[in-house]
């Protein structure tokens, strides 16, 4: 199957649905790309928190903050929250610094998200990004507002494109081996290490998962917003980094024409893409 084919195939997909998919895959055996609107910028629901999760390690690596700092659950960390755990159980649990980015990574927990931008500053996180020369990627709020509607505005919410999340995810697994990538982001071969684990213990398997054979081992941040549903990822093959997917869906209708729920078709057609380029690359 050639590249065209697998690209004609992601193109029916995202075709094939009265929504906006945005796009970007990159075969890192071949190191050849398909996108589709890779570079338009869109909500980033969750998959913000990769970037939140650099900063954060690149603070500690100047000494700024510490992963071994242990920080209390209080109950006024729950307000506004809609993710995760910790917002339904007991105040006083006491848990690391390094933890709290565990849970806002793994199970996209918001109560850890808080814990982890309480000891940075959207500026600086906006402006780590940017340093990055992701320039599609605006942080603009600590957690959304539980009452946006499903049409807000774009200037509402954190923002991101397809192209921005490839180019993180890809200097990431090139920090596990290059100085030269762990430079640019700010952190040791270590807490490189640390952020590429964290995104291996993702337990959330739908998106790019979902139609992956079931021990496929994916690095990965999910997300999700009122206007759609995201994921981004490196797929692994044979344990070795066989592709990048970075896919955000938008303008999802409430309810699909048949009634189906147009976030599980949104979570449909990202795992549809990933599929596609699981069968298109490997051939």
């Amino acid at each position: 199957m050639t590249m065209m084919t697998t690209a004609d195939q992601l193109r029916a997909i995202c075709d094939a649905q009265p929504f906006v998919t945005r796009f970007m895959v990159r075969n890192l055996v071949t190191g050849e790309e398909i996108g589709r609107g890779a570079d338009e910028e869109t909500p980033s629901g969750s998959t913000r928190k990769t970037s939140i999760m650099m900063a954060a390690l690149k603070a500690a690596h100047e000494g700024r903050i510490n992963l071994d700092e242990p920080i209390t659950y209080e109950k006024r960390l729950a307000e506004e929250v809609a993710s995760g755990m910790f917002r339904f159980m007991t105040p006083g649990i006491v848990i690391s610094l390094r933890d709290a980015i565990t849970g806002m990574m793994v199970l996209s927990d918001n109560v850890c998200t808080k814990m982890v931008l309480e000891r940075l500053t959207l500026k600086e996180v906006d402006g780590y990004c940017k340093a990055l020369g992701m320039v599609n990627t605006h942080h603009r709020f600590l957690i959304p507002p539980l009452a946006l509607p499903a049409d807000h505005a774009l200037t509402t919410v954190t923002t991101t494109s397809a192209a921005d999340q490839l180019f993180l995810l890809q200097t990431i697994l090139d920090a596990q081996s290059s100085p030269q990538a762990q430079e640019k982001l700010g952190c040791g071969a270590d807490l490189c290490g640390f952020a590429m684990d964290t995104l291996k213990h993702q337990v959330l398997r739908y998106g790019i998962r979902s139609r992956l054979p079931f021990e496929t081992l994916v690095a990965s941040k999910s997300g999700r917003g009122k206007r759609g549903r995201m994921d981004a990822g490196i797929v692994y093959r044979d344990r070795a980094p066989f592709f990048i997917i970075t896919a955000y869906t938008d303008e999802v209708p409430q309810t699909m024409p048949d009634g189906t729920p147009g976030y599980t078709m949104s979570l449909e057609t990202i795992g549809r893409l990933a599929e596609a380029c699981w069968n298109g690359f490997r051939s």
